[in-house]
């Protein structure tokens, strides 16, 4: 038995596991200090919740510590927070990052359009009350496309909520109201079933691809994925209608204009604008009104369409973070 003992403690020091080697390498400060430097940080776990709003259930992202300043991201036509993929996990390490779906987009409640209104002030509303439910009291917005005049409509029902503003491909000056809008603006004046139908295109595959698509470089790095997932929410029973009805109601941001730009002047908040500049739909020349009103604004016009994120996200996350940290972490 005893030469048995002493067998086992002759043999013991070969059988430590190398997990045990090395954590005696890094005994000494300096080697652990090494070790906590290179190592790659956590995961963001992102959550995909819901919220009953005024009847109807929103669904929207979050991730990020509870505590950190809030950066609300407002999507676009015809898509939803699905745009934000990719941003969210490369803000949330420090930021609150919210990313709400309107109603009749993404995995929010779609309502018949004969029973809720779908317009500009109602989905601001709603946005508006699932804020006051997370208990988010202020908030840097990313807005792009629709988000614009839904952020806008925000900040002028409470500014000083409004930390900070990022802006990508969204309108709040007359010139950038381009071509794209003439059979648009020809709807607005005369509410005409034919003029109705004939946007019906608007909401097709192929405009839908168009707009991840068109003014993009190399295609290679827009995922399919996009447009198919899009289209099939638009191909929903009544989906059509809904986006019909915005359209038709996107007219009654136009007369806000006045007061989303005095709204830029008097609060002056900070702002990054990072803008496709080969976007059809709110062209370039939407772009640098901005700077009438807030000549402050960083701006950065990429060689990219409509949906920017989706091949620019490399240039366009160093400049947010850079701008977001600079701007909120300073508080």
């Amino acid at each position: 038995m005893k030469s048995l003992l002493t067998a086992l403690a002759l043999a013991l020091p070969l059988a430590l596991p190398l997990s045990l080697a090395a954590t005696a390498s890094i005994s000494s400060p300096a080697a652990a200090a090494d070790m906590v430097a290179t190592a790659k940080p956590a995961p963001v776990v992102v959550h995909y919740r819901y919220a009953t709003v005024d009847g109807v259930k929103i669904f929207y992202r979050e991730a990020g510590p509870k505590d950190g300043p809030v950066v609300l991201l407002l999507h676009g036509f015809p898509t939803s927070s699905h745009m934000f993929r990719n941003l969210i996990p490369l803000l949330a390490d420090r930021y609150r990052v919210i990313a709400p779906d309107y109603p009749g987009y993404g995995q929010s409640d779609a309502p018949d359009h004969t029973a809720f209104a779908y317009t500009f002030a109602h989905v601001t509303d709603i946005i508006d009350d699932l804020l006051g439910q997370i208990d988010a009291k202020t908030y840097a917005m990313y807005v792009m496309d629709y988000g614009a005049p839904v952020g806008y409509r925000l900040a002028l029902k409470h500014p000083e909520r409004v930390s900070a503003l990022v802006v990508q491909n969204g309108n709040a000056y007359e010139e950038g109201l381009a071509a794209f809008w003439d059979p648009i603006k020809t709807y607005w004046a005369s509410g005409a079933t034919k003029d109705r139908d004939a946007l019906s295109k608007l909401v097709t595959l192929d405009i839908t691809k168009f707009q991840y698509t068109d003014g993009v470089k190399d295609v290679s790095r827009i995922s399919p994925d996009n447009w198919l997932q899009d289209q099939a929410l638009l191909d929903r029973p009544g989906n059509r209608d809904i986006q019909l009805d915005m359209l038709y109601d996107y007219r009654t941001n136009v007369p806000l204009y006045p007061q989303f730009q005095a709204f830029f002047r008097d609060r002056k908040p900070p702002t990054l604008i990072v803008w496709g500049k080969n976007d059809k739909i709110f062209p370039e020349v939407g772009a640098h009104p901005y700077l009438r009103d807030l000549p402050k604004a960083e701006i950065h016009m990429l060689d990219t369409g409509h949906f920017a994120l989706e091949d620019k996200l490399d240039e366009m996350a160093p400049l947010i973070n850079d701008f977001l940290d600079r701007t909120l972490l300073k508080r």
